[in-house]
């Protein structure tokens, strides 16, 4: 892996890392159930994209 792909990658991570953090600010926040549903998807979303490019490095 070169180094400017394993620069993206981080940069990627640092991107999920963020919106994971975003998402659970929210949840504790958020009131309505069909927001805090659609914000937990976009929790685990995020992990998972977060795991795949984890597992690259």
């Amino acid at each position: 892996m070169s180094p400017k792909e394993l620069q993206y990658i981080e940069d990627a991570l640092g991107h999920e890392q963020f919106l994971t953090s975003q998402c659970q600010q929210a949840l504790q926040q958020l009131q309505d159930p069909e927001l805090k549903n659609c914000v937990s998807q976009m929790l685990n979303k995020h992990r998972e994209i977060f795991n795949r490019f984890f597992q690259l490095v």
